[in-house]
């Protein structure tokens, strides 16, 4: 049997299926496509007799719920669509920026090594042609069996040249390897490297009959002392060589680490920088030349190893030299050196306890000695600068010319509690004191030896 719905039914039916669609919408996002609607509740269906003819089918594309959520999916599509397009460019750009960013660091490498070679080349052309070099000639050696590597290396340690790899290359292509002549020979750093290898493949002085002179300088001798020794054996003026030695600036690792700015006070600059050693010179020299040949053998005897140690000890080469000096002076053995060395770091690192003075005898009689019969005018306050019973801690410079072994005493010294030594010059045995008291018992013990001596001496004349 068929029933039929009142058209009031129907409408109410229509109304709450309309309802349910919006709430099934309402939640449904993101959707390309409506969902199924649901069955007509089965209450609706009971309201009538016995059968409820099935209601017609409803097109949801139609309904303005569907095309709402199709054009809310629509507009996400495209939010989606442009928000990975975006991506895709800034993909894009990200690695276009990565591509930039690497040809600009190639190209910044680039000229990096170009200004690099560029700048070395130059360097080679003016070591080269001698430029910003002196004109002071250098007596230079060449030993037997010598090779052009060895003699660019030398060349370089004395100042004559800066890149030896290039004055080997040059050597080569001049084809002068084997046109080297062992001896002596005057060159200069203004000279050019064709200059220089014509001066060394040449005659050596030895063979124009230039007479040598072999000048021996003693540990612990002074400058003065020095340049009256040249002066006596003609190679120089004595007065000159102090002059052109004092100045100094010859471009030698050593001077790198002296003071850029001289004290006033100090009496001679290079006090304490001619290495003592026999040295050969040629009568009638340059007073330059023998200062660069001096200043040669001293900057070889520094080793790196001295220098690491003067800054792990946290102080100057200046200053290491000037307490060389004084330790040369006091020492009567090597043996004693280190522990008198340790006496002076003793009393310098502990200043408030000696009132900051060393008073080294040695000190004063530089002053007396070598400043005062030197100067024009007489300046106390210099005197009183070296002068280590007035003056506290270092003197204002080296009172002498240390050798190796007082140099490496400073630089590692013995490790004592001694603050006081005092020797006995006529058995050369020095006595080392912790207090005031054991030193006075020294004093007195050295005494009663030399009396002891004195009085056996005399009695083997009688």
């Amino acid at each position: 049997m068929e029933v039929k719905m009142s058209p009031e039914n129907k409408d109410n039916m229509y109304d709450e299926f309309e309802d349910e669609q919006e709430e099934s919408f309402s939640w449904f996002k993101g959707q390309t496509s409506a969902p199924e609607p649901e069955k007509i509740p089965e209450s609706v269906l009971e309201q009538d007799s016995e059968t409820v003819e099935e209601p017609e089918k409803i097109d949801d594309s139609e309904t303005p719920e569907k095309t709402k959520a199709s054009g809310k999916s629509e507009g996400k599509n495209k939010k989606s669509s442009q928000k990975t397009k975006k991506k895709k460019k800034r993909r894009r750009k990200t690695h276009r920026s990565a591509r930039v960013y690497g040809v600009l660091m190639m190209l910044t490498l680039i000229f990096v090594i170009s200004i690099t070679l560029a700048i070395g080349i130059i360097e080679v052309g003016k070591d080269m042609l001698g430029v910003d070099g002196t004109e002071t000639l250098v007596v230079f050696n060449i030993p037997e069996g010598a090779t052009t590597a060895d003699i660019a290396d030398s060349l370089a340690q004395n100042g004559i040249i800066r890149i030896p790899k290039a004055f080997v290359y040059f050597s080569r292509l001049s084809k002068s390897d084997s046109k080297y002549i062992a001896g002596d020979h005057e060159v200069s750093s203004s000279m050019a490297y064709e200059t220089i290898i014509s001066e060394l493949t040449g005659t050596a002085m030895q063979a124009k009959n230039i007479e040598a002179v072999d000048v021996m300088f003693p540990e612990g001798c002074t400058l003065v002392q020095a340049a009256e020794k040249l002066e006596e054996a003609e190679v120089c003026d004595g007065q000159k060589f102090l002059f052109y030695f004092n100045q100094g600036n010859l471009g030698y690792k050593f001077e790198e680490y002296l003071p850029k700015n001289n004290s006033s006070l100090k009496f001679m600059r290079m006090e304490g920088y001619l290495f003592p050693d026999t040295y050969t010179f040629y009568k009638n020299m340059e007073p330059d030349s023998v200062c660069q040949k001096i200043y040669v053998n001293f900057d070889t005897k520094m080793t790196q190893e001295m220098y690491d140690r003067i800054e792990e000890m946290d102080t100057t080469l200046d200053e290491v030299i000037t307490l060389a000096s004084m330790v040369q002076a006091e020492a009567s053995n090597v043996e004693d050196m280190s522990k008198i060395a340790s006496v002076f770091w003793n009393r310098l690192n502990n200043p408030s306890d000696f009132g900051g003075r060393l008073q080294s005898d040695p000190t004063k009689k530089y002053v007396d000695q070598t400043i005062k019969p030197n100067i024009d005018l007489s300046n106390q306050q210099m005197y009183d600068a070296y002068d280590t019973y007035v003056c506290k801690g270092l003197p204002a410079g080296a009172i002498n010319n240390p050798g190796i072994e007082a140099i490496n005493a400073v630089l590692w010294p013995a490790n004592t509690r001694y603050y006081y030594f005092y020797a006995n010059i006529d058995t050369g045995k020095t006595y080392f004191a912790k207090t005031l008291e054991e030193h006075n018992e020294n004093i007195e013990k050295v005494k009663q030896e030399q009396e002891e001596a004195t009085t056996a001496a005399e009695e083997d004349d009688e």
